[in-house]
């Protein structure tokens, strides 16, 4: 559970640049404000690239740094510790692992390498993710297919470039066989994208597909075997989410841990407050037990443990669940001006809603680790 010496450099590089150039209020703010349609910015994406973020789980045979998913959680618990707005985690880690060894990695790598690519995972139909229960359908045309249905929830759909979507070739809703996951370039005819803003100003979308048609080609896999591209997708993203998750914690905290050394009542600082210390202690112990089961994850899935899915399940359940407390204990230990939009404490526990949700909530993942740990 110790980084090595290359993982403590990209920490080290990756720490200061998103506090000073991804910090809140000359991103996340700054393009909240202007009703931006993207929701962060390409100038920021670019300035990944340039460090190599971009295309650090690319495969150095394919023109990437061939990194693993605890180098992509170092990057994503400081995008969740500064609120820092990118597409980084659909494009690259859950866009990345899905492409890999296909053959629509040639097509797509070099752009989201350069900065200039941004993908979306459309896989979600219900209220709440649960991949297995897909019921959009894709049918045999000529060499192709053509994909009738409707998505929601695809975070940064109406920006990308690139939309990895997962239809029923076979099969019905419930079931992971009969699944085939299509590479479909933005502007196919048939597509309808409407955008919309989450609770945290970022931005999903709602997306219809009708009659979108698409060769043989854009299958990402193989026919009815999408269950797996998808899966590896799905469970990067997880791990990723967590990690930023505990970046949202960990940020959260902070600012409240340097309030109770500042905060008088009384002719006292509050930090001074027995009850308050508690809270605050327990809340660091719950923050550290989220990134340790975020980091074993990562490790897990970076040498192929049969029990990766396992412990992703459980470190995006926990790490959900102590993001929650983090900012829920920091609205209300600022006081009233924490449920002001002037305070940034408040964009913590909006940004931890929406990354709650995003690839399965704590309820979720629970339900995963109990039908995962019988197996």
């Amino acid at each position: 559970m110790i980084l090595t010496d290359d993982q403590r450099m990209l920490h080290d590089t990756v720490a200061p640049f998103m506090a000073d150039e991804g910090a809140i209020r000359t991103q996340l703010r700054h393009w909240r404000d202007i009703g931006c349609k993207d929701g962060f910015g390409h100038g920021l994406w670019k300035q990944f690239a340039e460090l190599g973020l971009t295309g650090m789980l690319v495969p150095e045979a394919e023109g990437g740094a061939g990194l693993g998913q605890v180098e992509a959680n170092l990057v994503l618990e400081e995008v969740g510790r500064n609120l820092t707005p990118s597409p980084f985690l659909t494009t690259a880690v859950a866009a990345v692992r899905a492409l890999q060894g296909s053959a629509q990695a040639a097509r797509w790598f070099p752009g989201i390498a350069a900065g200039e690519t941004v993908a979306a995972l459309a896989v979600d139909e219900g209220r709440h993710h649960d991949p297995a229960r897909t019921a959009m359908r894709a049918e045999r045309q000529g060499n192709g297919f053509v994909l009738d249905g409707a998505k929601q929830f695809v975070v940064h759909g109406a920006s990308a470039d690139l939309l990895l979507v997962a239809a029923r070739t076979g099969g019905s809703a419930g079931e992971i066989d009969g699944m085939t996951l299509f590479a479909v370039p933005k502007g196919a005819a048939g597509l309808t994208i409407e955008n919309v803003a989450l609770a945290d100003s970022s931005k999903a979308a709602r997306i219809g597909f009708e009659r979108v048609a698409v060769d043989a080609y854009a299958v990402v896999g193989e026919v009815d075997g999408g269950w797996a591209p998808l899966s590896r997708a799905l469970d990067a993203g997880r791990a990723g989410a967590a990690a930023e998750l505990v970046g949202v914690a960990a940020g959260a905290a902070a600012m409240t841990f340097d309030y109770l050394r500042q905060r008088k009542q009384f002719g006292r600082l509050i930090g001074e407050f027995q009850a308050l210390q508690h809270r605050a202690a327990h809340l660091y112990g719950e923050i550290e037990i989220a990134r340790a089961a975020t980091m074993k994850a990562a490790q897990l899935l970076d040498s192929n443990d049969p029990r990766a899915a396992l412990m992703t399940a459980v470190a995006k359940a926990k790490a959900g669940k102590v993001a929650r407390l983090a900012v829920q204990e920091g609205v209300q230990m600022h006081g009233g001006i924490g449920m002001t939009d002037e305070h940034d404490i408040g964009l913590y526990m909006k940004r931890q809603a929406v990354l709650d949700e995003l690839f399965g909530g704590p309820r979720f993942h629970a339900g995963e680790v109990g039908r995962l740990g019988r197996g």
